[in-house]
């Protein structure tokens, strides 16, 4: 029998059981951020797993949370059981992390990417196409900077090459929607010269930080500028509904995109941008694109309704906000910076609820009649 068939196959346990060790390591990420702030609960403060949290707060928001994440996602659309193993992988990395074995969450970190690879590999070889080959890539730079970290956990081109994984795979994306539109003659050479010089900046960090830090921050700019000018989001965000909110998500995302590369850039050249480079990437763009994908995404790899509503602009909003507070006046104050922190971990929280509102809501809509049986009368 095949498995991706059977309601009791491997996906059928696999994906709660990752949906819980995904909510640990984002949980445990934000917490782990905050208390980089000094801005932890008291009730934990002072927590050994918190300690490890702080550590490794990178390693649990990019590997053991959206790694996992887009794992889960990925192993749903190629309908292979086996494909669930990237992610349990990288999921159980996370709860590494916070049990302070760095050393076996790096392991399983470099197996769950080589499993992905796999993956990506066999979504290729269905579908040739631009977007999918891109996907391929993206999928190998997770993979080198997950060897980086386990050859050496304090190199510069960790960081460049897990960004570039996250960057790659939304870009590969909306190069797929891009498809929709009449594309100019300039369009793919300029989107694929911008994800060289991307490639070629994150290789030439581990060798010259200063030169790949400045080649990387161009990049990312450059590819700001062109999903703003080419993505359908500059045309759909005068429809209406979703379509309308996804657009909003993307296009935001964008900007703090643009400014994560001008950030990137300078904070190699010795600007005290550290901050701003990294959240401005991690909140601003990659948040950003999970907000606008998640009322999609969510359904059809959880296999739940959810409706959609205006309710969903406002932690969108709060997001940009509390990030604009964090990364803009936050930068010259300590007090205003954990006070953005603090909101931008509030507005993961409120988009979360207002995912579950949303579940509820379209039950409660679509609730059906209650009927009685009736009973025969005895004769």
């Amino acid at each position: 029998m095949n498995n991706t068939a059977c309601p009791h196959g491997p996906a059928s346990w696999a994906k709660p059981l990752l949906l819980g060790v995904v909510a640990i390591s984002l949980v445990s990420g934000v917490l782990g951020g905050l208390a980089r702030l000094g801005v932890a609960p008291s009730s934990i403060d002072g927590a050994v797993w918190l300690n490890h949290a702080l550590l490794w707060h990178a390693g649990l928001m990019i590997c053991g949370f959206l790694g996992t994440v887009i794992g889960i996602e990925r192993a749903v659309a190629v309908k292979r059981p086996m494909a669930f193993l990237a992610p349990l992988l990288s999921g159980a990395a996370g709860l590494c992390f916070i049990a302070g074995y760095a050393m076996l969450a790096s392991a399983l970190l470099v197996a769950a990417a080589s499993l992905f690879v796999a993956v990506n590999v066999v979504i290729v070889r269905r579908q040739r196409a631009a977007h999918t080959v891109l996907l391929l890539v993206a999928a190998l730079a997770w993979l080198i900077g997950n060897l980086h970290f386990a050859f050496d956990a304090t190199s510069p081109a960790t960081l460049s090459w897990w960004f570039s994984f996250l960057v790659l795979t939304i870009a590969a994306e909306r190069l797929e929607m891009t498809r929709l539109m009449r594309r100019h003659p300039a369009a793919q050479p300029s989107f694929f010269a911008a994800v060289a010089l991307l490639l070629a900046g994150a290789a030439a960090s581990a060798v010259s930080p200063v030169g790949g830090g400045v080649l990387f921050g161009t990049a990312l700019t450059l590819l700001a500028t062109w999903l703003v000018v080419f993505d359908i989001a500059r045309r759909t965000v005068f429809a209406a509904g979703l379509p309308r909110y996804m657009a909003a998500c993307l296009l935001g995302g964008y900007l703090w995109l643009a400014v994560a590369g001008v950030a990137w850039a300078a904070m190699v050249l010795g600007a005290p941008t550290r901050d701003i480079a990294w959240h401005a990437l991690g909140l601003g763009f990659v948040i950003s694109m999970v907000m606008g994908h998640a009322p999609v995404i969510l359904p059809a790899v959880a296999r739940v309704k959810l409706l959609f509503g205006r309710p969903f602009y406002v932690p969108l909003l709060a997001l940009h906000l509390s990030l604009a507070l964090r990364l803009g006046p936050g930068a010259f104050d300590t007090t205003l910076r954990a006070a953005g922190a603090s909101m931008n971990a509030l507005t993961l929280v409120w988009f979360a609820a207002t995912v579950v509102g949303g579940i509820a809501a379209w039950r409660w809509l679509h609730r059906g009649p209650v009927v009685t049986p009736l009973k025969e009368k005895p004769r």
